[in-house]
């Protein structure tokens, strides 16, 4: 057409349009937000990539990998074919033509509309439902895995005969699929009658037929699917009541079959599986009538028996049959939750023994001697003694030890001692200066073991520490001390390179090292740099000239992170400990299989069970699970973290347990045999505390093994709260050597005390052979108390201790001033048929920030102590000491030698008085800063002391022998005044 503006001829600009130069820009900057865009998701696979490689698991990541984009892949695509071929076929099935109507006119607009777009249209929606169905899919890569790997478990339910691992394995997997089912029919079916209704096969006010012949048969198939989906789902459902949750008062989260459902839902389940596939067939059959009549009628009849047999006569059968009589119809279904909970949470073989709660021997003073032998008392509390730890162990501000302490058992002349062990860790809270170099490639390990014996402390209440001072020394012997993986290194560092790292302080000032281990990632690479910078926002990663040959980036560092990341089928206890062996240290990580479809075992939820008053105050020690409601656990992984390389190591612990066997398919080689355990690693592996606490949980009603007992609950118990603190959690249970009444010796044990349900006086004491590599290990005892008399349980033992006058006053008395008493683990200890209890106290304030030991309580048989000393307390109570008293710290441990005897002599005592009132003066400048005065009293002091031993030695030559060593003292690691420098407990 002519140009009607009357304006030049020439080529004509259209309004609006950007030049070719814009264009380009804007070409240009789409492109490189393309690339960033795929560089950024290149960035997080590349170094997950990097990393597993690094750890030697390079197989777990790609097994997950291929596994996510296989089930991605074939179920996206499969919901894209369903959804757009019903699409499609609804579009060729339209009528020729519409009729003439106003709804038909009004969509003629949209017909229109779409017509030119009609193939991209199709595209995006398939695409749409396709990315949406497989990524769903691909987040049940666990499921596929374990369906295509399972193991029989060689264990059968009682009511369908069917081997559990159809319920664990094959079941979750067939109800994917079900629900996958249900997911394309229900989206097809809505997107054909979309189409339907758009090209005129589906009329609402349009006058004629509401349907064309065409479309009824469309939809009429994809009805004919959903009903016979429905139809294999009361199938499943069938096999889904062995596993199904349910409240139930007798056993709370009840799995499995009632009389209710054997003998209602289950055959209504079957009828109604037949409704559906009859239903089905109707819905086929429209094919040919052309016709929803039947069809419809028979759907209605199928939902009209879902009410009434699936719903009504299910609640009519437990209305008028089962709560009348409720204990005879329930008793056999109970005795099969019974038999099939206790063997899911290995609590099958839990011994359980009457116990009288009262002593046999009339005469106490007989049992003194028996006490030693009863139980190695733990009177170090690691969850209090960590500042102590902190404050004589720290050396520089940039350690720290982690809240809670450790208890293992280390070997000296022969003879195993409860250990109270912490690592001296990385704390970048502490460091001079936070910059990026500090933060990341100078301060980036810590440094050495820290351990003290659990069963002593010195005369000034701290602990005798076995291993100290830094470098670390003592009984551990050589090991590589460098920590660069442990509990609290959360952040990356970056080591190897051209920049020094901050190895330790000593009197002759700093000392550099640079890392020589395998561990981490390569920066060589300007791409591996160019990802981590992305990865962890940080550019300076990319062009930072304190990177070079030789830097690799290590991350992921707690044990509990690297053995979830290499193992993400296992569930981590919440508590990883350390132990030195054979020269190394190495993080002891356990580790669970678990299943939620054991049939008939009730359901725990792991979060709840495991929760105690540590959690509560330590979200460090909370259990990670991979699945929190769960019916079946087994401790079948042991895994170990090497603290220097940073190496994982994952050992078979349960070789019967079928979920492992299963994972050990999917990984092959990820896992190593149990043989492969070391002699030395065995002496320091345990029971884990989380398994132990779910089982204690259960245990609180499934100790019982009568059906009958089990539902009147008459014997139902109860974890205590935490007497020792105000949380109002549950008593965290206690890692102590001692010896119940059928063993014959100690053995390292795992130990807790239950109450009654509503009631604070005891009902049972259970422990469990925490010992690995001895024949009763895992072996659970539990001492139950009769009911017609009461014993006093940890609550009313705490309440006895705070109400009794004297102790009260000398609480008091303690707590003068800024002084703070925090009480120690209250530990239970059976003897001579009754119950022997033990609780340190612990003082803090004053001039000092850490808690010393400075009392301790005893309780037995009505008979109460608070003394200075454990050996004291019990003397005490029985009423006599002992005539073989337990072997004295030798001094090897501390550095420290044992303290000059006492003697007759005047002039020995004179000394040691005013050597008594030189450490006093001494803590009373300490307590007031005054270091001036300090230093004046510990002169006096050490003055004093070498006056009583010339003094000593004086009177053994004059009495022709010698009493004494001869010894002076000396300085305690620490620096503080030791035991060795005779001063007493005061």
């Amino acid at each position: 057409m002519p140009d009607r503006g009357g304006g030049p001829t020439g080529p004509r600009i259209r309004a609006g349009r950007p030049s070719r130069r814009v264009r380009t820009l804007l070409m240009t900057l789409g492109v490189l937000a393309v690339l960033g865009m795929a560089f950024t998701m290149f960035a997080g696979f590349w170094t997950d990539w990097l990393w597993y490689r690094s750890v030697h698991y390079s197989s777990v990541f790609t097994t997950t990998l291929w596994t996510k984009i296989g089930l991605f892949a074939v179920f996206g695509l499969l919901m894209a074919l369903a959804v757009g071929f019903n699409i499609w076929l609804a579009h060729r099935l339209r009528p020729p033509l519409s009729a003439m109507s106003m709804e038909q006119q009004s969509l003629d607009r949209y017909r229109m509309g779409i017509a030119p777009f009609k193939k991209w249209l199709l595209l995006g929606i398939t695409a749409l439902v396709g990315l949406i169905a497989g990524a769903s899919a691909a987040s049940q890569w666990r499921t596929w895995l374990m369906w295509v790997n399972g193991v029989p478990f060689h264990e059968k339910d009682p009511q369908f005969h069917l081997d559990v691992s159809f319920y664990a394995f094959d079941l979750p997997w067939y109800r994917f699929l079900l629900g996958f089912g249900f997911a394309a029919t229900i989206l097809s079916a809505i997107a054909a009658a979309l189409t339907h209704y758009l090209y005129g096969g589906l009329r609402v006010t349009s006058p004629g037929a509401r349907a064309t012949a065409a479309a009824t048969g469309h939809l009429s198939v994809l009805l004919g699917v959903f009903v016979a989906l429905k139809a294999v789902a009361y199938w499943l459902d069938r096999y889904g009541l062995a596993v199904k949750s349910s409240d139930f008062k007798a056993t709370g989260n009840w799995t499995g079959l009632r009389y209710v459902d054997a003998n209602a839902y289950l055959p209504a389940k079957t009828i109604l599986f037949c409704i559906a596939v009859i239903c089905a067939l109707l819905f086929f059959a429209t094919l040919w009538r052309r016709t929803w009549q039947l069809p419809v009628i028979g759907f209605g009849l199928m939902v009209l028996s879902a009410i009434l047999i699936g719903g009504l006569y299910p609640a009519i059968v437990q209305k008028f049959q089962v709560q009348p009589n409720e204990q005879a119809k329930e008793a056999p279904y109970v005795q099969k939750n019974l038999k099939a909970t206790r063997e899911a949470y290995g609590i099958d073989d839990t011994k359980v023994t009457e116990y009288e709660g009262k002593s046999t021997t009339s005469d106490k003073t007989q049992l003194r001697d028996d006490v030693n032998s009863a139980a190695s008392i733990r009177i170090m509390d690691p969850n209090i003694v960590s500042p102590t730890f902190q404050q004589l162990q720290q050396m520089r501000n940039y350690y720290a030890f982690p809240t809670n302490l450790d208890v293992d058992r280390y070997s000296k002349d022969g003879k195993d001692q409860d250990t109270v062990i912490g690592l001296r860790e990385l704390n970048l809270d502490g460091i001079p200066k936070n910059n990026w170099i500090n933060d990341h490639f100078r301060y980036t390990h810590g440094y050495g073991v820290v351990a003290a014996k659990g069963t002593e402390a010195d005369s000034e209440g701290r602990p005798v520490f076995t291993e100290y001072n830094l470098p670390s020394k003592g009984d551990l012997g050589a090991y590589e001390q460098r920590i660069y993986y442990g509990e609290k290194t959360g952040t990356y560092s970056i080591v190897g390179g051209p920049q020094k790292e901050i190895d330790y302080s000593d009197d002759n000032g700093e000392k550099t090292t640079s890392y020589q281990g395998k561990s981490g990632v390569s920066l060589a690479n300007p791409v591996n740099r160019a990802a981590y910078a992305l990865a962890f926002n940080e550019p300076q990663i990319l062009y930072s000239g304190a990177i070079g040959d030789g830097s690799r980036i290590l991350y992921n560092r707690t044990p509990k992170d690297r053995v979830e990341a290499v193992a993400p089928w296992l569930t981590i206890d919440g508590d990883a400990y350390p132990a030195v062996v054979k020269g190394r240290i190495q993080w002891v990580v356990d580790a669970y299989t678990t299943t939620n479809g054991y049939p008939y075992s009730s359901r725990t939820t792991l979060g709840d069970t495991t929760a105690d008053s540590l959690t509560a105050t330590n979200n460090s020690r909370a259990v990670v699970a991979q699945q929190n409601q769960v019916n079946y656990i087994r401790n079948s992984v042991k895994a170990t973290v090497d603290a220097y390389t940073g190496e994982v190591r994952l050992y078979e612990w349960d070789t019967k347990d079928p979920v492992l066997k299963t994972w050990m398919k999917a990984f092959p080689g990820t896992v190593h045999p149990k043989s492969d355990i070391s002699g030395d690693l065995m002496a320091h592996l345990r029971y884990p505390q989380d398994l132990f606490k779910v089982q204690r949980e259960l245990l609180t009603r499934y100790h019982v093994t009568d059906a009958q007992t089990f539902l009147t609950g008459s014997e139902v118990w109860q974890v205590p709260d935490d007497p020792t603190n105000k949380s109002g959690n549950a008593v965290p249970p206690y890692y102590l050597s001692m010896r119940m009444p059928d063993q014959a010796a100690q053995s390292f044990s795992l130990s807790t005390t239950f109450t009654p349900n509503g009631r604070d006086n005891l009902s049972a004491f259970m422990s469990v052979d925490a010992e690995a590599g001895t024949g009763d290990y895992g072996k659970i005892r539990i001492l139950k108390l009769p009911t017609s008399t009461t014993v006093d349980g940890p609550k009313q033992v705490q309440s006895q201790f705070n109400s009794e006058q004297d102790i009260a006053s000398a609480i008091k008395l303690l707590e003068g001033g800024s002084s703070q008493v925090e009480y120690g683990n209250l530990l239970t200890v059976p003897l001579d048929g009754g119950l022997m209890y033990v609780e340190p106290v612990y003082v803090r304030g004053g001039g000092l920030k850490y808690p010393l030991l400075r009392k301790v309580l005893v309780t037995y048989e009505g008979r109460t102590a608070f003394e200075d000393t454990l050996d004291e307390a019990l003397d005490v109570v029985f009423g006599a000491k002992a005539s073989t008293p337990p072997p004295s710290d030798d001094g090897t441990g501390t550095g420290t030698e044992n303290p000059p005897p006492t003697s007759g002599d005047p002039t020995v005592q004179q000394a040691l008085k005013d050597a008594q009132k030189a450490f006093d003066a001494g803590q009373e400048a300490m307590k007031d800063n005054d270091w001036a005065a300090y230093g004046k009293a510990q002169k006096d002091l050490q003055d004093a002391l070498r006056r009583a031993e010339e003094a000593q030695v004086k009177a053994d030559s004059a009495s022709g022998g010698k009493n004494g060593d001869g010894k002076g003292g000396s300085p305690s690691p620490s620096g503080s005044p030791s035991p060795g420098d005779g001063q007493s407990s005061g």
